[in-house]
């Protein structure tokens, strides 16, 4: 048997059937269109998984259930996305109009929770607690305590982007001021590169972003590996906010592992090192064991394995 595992973005769906021990054998993906009704972008997602069956020539009838991770505040049990920032969904059944397409069982996540569990399952298995971070358009995350997603009581805790590292500092999406998301997305970091680079016009960030016909994550990081001195000031200021957000989490929970993922993630030790360093610096723990951090290694394919995963133990239960 296999399970569809689903990663509802903001830019694309992506989709893949996964075996139960978490493989994917195929994958696809479409565009969003995120400004369209709820219920049209669920009914592409029905028929993404039908694609799949058909690509893979895997009978649909030999998905035993489909897993769903979508951004938002996830009332799980019933399937129900309360409210999304990113896509607009305010209590949208999206397990409802899914089975509308098609009819098997359908569990829905949140999409750093499942991010989190495929992390976990292919690569911390056994770890008692895990705390998984994504940096990418927001700072997302998720917390595994003895094998389960930990959400709170009431479905939507670990939104650990919106822990504050500065009182009235940023103005963050969710409606408060100096959320780490605010400072330590890729969001963030593009807004960091564009005030560096309006400070020095002769900074080779400017010369990188003029060839590549815009700002984005990468541009401070190339100049800064470049030797560009204001790059390497807007790298060094942003492995320091990343730092912040991380020491509150290991302070918070200790976990024996921590992994960093979304885009960013890709530098892997450039990024890694320093950060670490000065999460160990800081962090409240002197003498005990210390949380191992890591890069993730399953890239976009941990938000498809997870989703799958959580439908997998969903059924298991």
């Amino acid at each position: 048997m296999y399970y569809a595992g689903i990663d509802l973005g903001g830019t694309n769906i992506a989709a893949g059937l996964v075996t139960t021990d978490g493989k994917i054998v195929e994958s696809m993906s479409v565009p969003t269109h995120a400004e369209r009704d709820f219920r049209e972008i669920v009914k592409d997602m029905a028929e993404l998984v039908v694609k799949l069956s058909e690509k893979a020539n895997i009978p649909v009838s030999e998905i035993k259930a489909v897993g769903i991770g979508c951004p938002g505040s996830i009332d799980s049990a019933r399937g129900v996305c309360e409210y999304s920032n990113n896509i607009s969904m305010v209590h949208a059944d999206v397990a409802g109009e899914f089975k509308k397409t098609l009819d098997v069982p359908v569990y829905l996540e949140n999409d750093a929770n499942a991010a989190a569990l495929g992390e976990y399952e292919i690569n911390a298995k056994g770890s008692g607690s895990f705390v998984f971070v994504t940096l990418g358009t927001g700072v997302g995350g998720g917390v595994i305590i003895n094998g389960e997603i930990f959400r709170g009581f009431n479905g939507v805790g670990a939104e650990l982007g919106h822990t504050v590292i500065n009182v009235d500092g940023e103005q963050c999406t969710c409606g408060r001021k100096g959320c780490w998301e605010a400072y330590a997305s890729v969001t963030a970091l593009i807004r960091q590169t564009k005030a560096a680079m309006e400070a020095n016009p002769d900074s080779l960030m400017c010369e990188i972003a003029e060839k590549e016909g815009r700002i984005s994550g990468m541009t401070s990081f190339l100049a800064a590996k470049a030797g560009d001195k204001a790059g390497q000031a807007v790298v060094d200021q942003y492995f320091v906010y990343i730092a912040e957000g991380i020491t509150n989490l290991v302070n918070i929970f200790q976990p024996e592992k921590l992994v960093i993922g979304g885009s960013i993630s890709k530098e892997g030790d450039y990024l890694l090192k320093p950060v670490a360093e000065l999460v160990k610096k800081h962090d409240y723990n002197r003498y005990m064991p210390k949380a191992e951090i890591k890069i993730a290694t399953l890239r976009g394919d941990a938000g498809i394995i997870g989703a799958a995963i959580a439908a997998r133990n969903a059924e298991e239960r």
